[in-house]
């Protein structure tokens, strides 16, 4: 998937191998092996790879038919659903809303002097 999906990529930018290859500092022979499946990028270099031909590692990878990278939002959305379901966070999430709004502003509080002197 990878292999395939690296070439789309490349191409969709009309980039060649020799230029991908110096825009994340290796060979056109590294990425020659990439793409023909004769090795695999490590987790640093899909990164590289992806950001290099704007779009995200998920859809390198095949976890995604959507090559675009995510927009703020959808990774703020991601990142929020990550939270909401951590299953050590559940409860105090769950409960967080029936909590009184005095009792919300003194959290808000906490989390601002946490946030301002570097804790968070």
């Amino acid at each position: 998937m990878l292999d395939h999906r690296l070439k789309i990529a490349r191409k969709a930018k009309k980039m060649t191998q020799e230029q991908l290859a110096i825009k994340v500092q290796t060979t056109k022979g590294t990425i020659s092996n990439y793409e023909n499946g004769h090795s695999t990028p490590s987790n640093e270099m899909l990164v590289l790879l992806a950001n290099s031909l704007n779009t995200t590692t998920d859809y390198l990878l095949g976890n995604t038919n959507n090559p675009a990278p995510l927009s703020q939002q959808e990774k703020d959305e991601a990142e929020f659903q990550a939270f909401a379901n951590n299953p050590t966070l559940e409860k105090w999430y769950k409960e967080l809303p029936k909590s009184k709004e005095e009792d919300l502003e003194k959290l808000r509080k906490m989390w601002e002097i946490l946030k301002d002197n570097g804790e968070l």
